[in-house]
């Protein structure tokens, strides 16, 4: 049976951290994930956590200034991109995270790269945790240094570290490459965690150009086990847990 992880980014932002870990257990989730924690002691999350029995697989680094979308591929800000990932690798030890999401920020061409691979190196050597990269789409994240798994499987090659890992999020990929089975299925061996939301409106994944039902049971296939993250932005009063138990049944969920 298809596990799946809540991503406390988007879901039930109206509660406290510890609250929406507690309200994924009850849905029914088996993990959860989550952006940026820093605000909330770590001390209250992970009690949260022990509480529900349910594993934190992941947390990104910080964004930076407002405005800014990550800082590992700015050059000249590598003192803050290091700090950024100094907070990261002490939270996630703080609350027992899988994975740290290092987020590159705006940027183009080779000094953009070279700055993130070197970033990257750092954070590799800073913890034995999962470090990930996360293309996102050029819709959404217009000028986001890292846009496509390509870029991204070039990256992590020549950074060459065992703990850095591809996020492959089956919406930004449905975005702008498309093909997604063929695509999981050649990464496989580069991918630390996956998640998921609906093309083109990242809603709940029940609807939209993806058949969701063929994805997860295609991932199934390739082997992978861990929980899927439902990243995904709920419409407003939507009941958005409701796929949940329809995937797992084996029900129709598309109308």
């Amino acid at each position: 049976m298809t596990a799946f992880s809540a991503n406390l980014g988007f879901l039930w932002v109206d509660r406290p951290l510890p609250d929406a870990i507690r309200a994924a257990k009850a849905a029914g989730f088996d993990a959860v994930e989550c952006h940026w924690p820093y605000e909330t002691p770590a001390e209250q999350v992970k009690a949260a956590l022990d509480q529900t029995g349910l594993p934190m697989l992941g947390l990104n680094t910080i964004r930076g200034n407002p405005g800014e979308n990550g800082l590992a591929a700015l050059t000249g800000r590598e003192v803050e991109a290091r700090a950024a990932i100094d907070q990261a690798v002490r939270y996630a030890d703080a609350v027992d995270a899988g994975a740290i999401h290092v987020m590159a920020g705006f940027g183009t061409g080779p000094k953009a790269r070279t700055t993130f691979e070197e970033n990257l190196k750092y954070a590799t050597s800073q913890t034995d945790r999962t470090i990930l990269i996360e293309p996102l789409n050029r819709h959404d994240a217009p000028g986001y240094f890292l846009q496509t798994t390509d870029q991204a499987r070039a990256i992590i090659e020549t950074v060459g570290a065992p703990n850095l890992r591809l996020m492959f999020d089956c919406y930004h990929v449905g975005r702008t490459e498309g093909d997604i089975m063929t695509r999981l299925g050649e990464l496989l061996p580069l991918i630390g965690h996956i998640q998921f939301a609906s093309v083109p409106d990242r809603g709940a994944p029940d609807r939209g150009e993806l058949n969701y039902a063929e994805i997860f049971s295609h991932i199934a296939t390739l082997g992978w086990r861990a929980p899927l993250g439902a990243e995904f932005k709920p419409r407003e009063n939507e009941e958005f847990t409701d796929w949940l138990n329809v995937f797992r049944s084996g029900g129709e969920v598309f109308a």
